[in-house]
């Protein structure tokens, strides 16, 4: 579900498979060859883990998806070399980002990324989040983005955290509804759908409105 894909309602949380304390700051990426992967914070069926500098491959052909692009308003692939290049930016930089892993068959398999892009001045961060083909449509955008907004206001310490979609992506707007988004607004024909020019959606959550099992409480708790 290119843009927004996520479905179902994040499952109760359990134990991830690392110590109780708070994760670190993603802000360092990792280099993973371990069959175990680093898993910060998850469900029994989704997980958020470093950014590894490994999977540069594995992204960059997620990305080239012809319905991501579309969802995304991109007009053009991207070549690996390019994407590479990319990569070692975004190593750099301070956004904060996530590998997305699927543990429904219970091995953690990376099935995406998601990122929060802050402004630390307002205490505020842009998302975004991009699901593997094969792991769209079966609720892992929906819990990885909830376990995102945990991480935003619970360990970041952000106060609102929004986003973008295409007004024609009715499927990923209700999808960010039920991860804990509202509308808030939208751009005049900022976008492109399919060769026509389009709306763009601005939906937010907030602190205050984030409700439903905690992951990162329910670590400080010890549970």
């Amino acid at each position: 579900m290119p843009g927004c894909r996520l479905t179902t309602e994040a499952r109760p949380p359990s134990r991830p498979r690392r110590s109780p304390t708070p994760p670190p700051s993603p802000l360092e990426p990792a280099i993973s060859t371990s069959s175990d992967p680093t898993l910060w914070i998850g469900t029994d069926t989704c997980a958020l883990g470093p950014y590894r500098a490994d999977l540069v491959e594995t992204y960059w052909r997620w990305e080239q998806d012809p319905t991501l692009l579309v969802g995304y308003g991109r007009q053009a692939p991207e070549s690996l070399e390019a994407r590479t290049e990319g990569m070692a930016h975004q190593l750099r930089g301070g956004n904060i980002r996530f590998t997305i892993y699927d543990r429904t068959s219970g091995e953690p398999v990376p099935a995406g990324v998601a990122t929060l892009l802050p402004d630390h001045a307002v205490r505020t961060a842009e998302y975004i989040i991009m699901l593997a083909p094969e792991a769209r449509g079966r609720g892992l955008g929906t819990q990885a983005t909830r376990l995102a907004l945990d991480y935003a206001f619970h360990i970041t310490n952000l106060r609102m955290v929004w986003l973008k979609v295409l007004a024609p992506n009715a499927a990923g707007i209700r999808a960010y509804e039920k991860a804990g988004f509202h509308a808030a607004g939208n751009l005049r024909e900022a976008g492109y759908w399919l060769g026509k020019a389009c709306d763009e959606v601005i939906m937010d959550a907030v602190a205050g409105d984030f409700d439903g099992p905690s992951v990162v409480k329910s670590l400080l708790a010890g549970k």
